[in-house]
């Protein structure tokens, strides 16, 4: 059971370094720049499954949702306004 943890958040991490190198990459996720709505980071990072029963790529984005909340927290992103689009922090530069 353990390896299966110790596997889970090796994923973890990886996802969060794919989001990070596809934020670094585009030009409007750049800090002062207008960011990008969470569901397109979603799906430009491959994240999106396809639609399935009770599984829409809506519903399938919210563990997305805390893995921003976690970049947030380490002062890598941050979210241009309350409901709005995330970026990169001028800190992560």
């Amino acid at each position: 059971m353990k390896d299966h943890e110790a596997r889970g958040n090796e994923l973890r991490s990886e996802a969060k370094a794919i989001v990070l190198e596809f934020m670094h990459a585009s030009d409007v996720c750049q800090p002062g720049r207008m960011g990008m709505r969470l569901a397109s980071i979603f799906r430009a990072c491959g994240f999106d499954w396809g639609t399935y029963e009770k599984a829409t790529s809506t519903n399938q984005q919210y563990w997305v949702v805390a893995l921003m909340r976690e970049l947030e927290s380490e002062g890598k992103v941050e979210r241009v306004s309350e409901s709005g689009p995330w970026r990169l922090r001028l800190s992560d530069r």
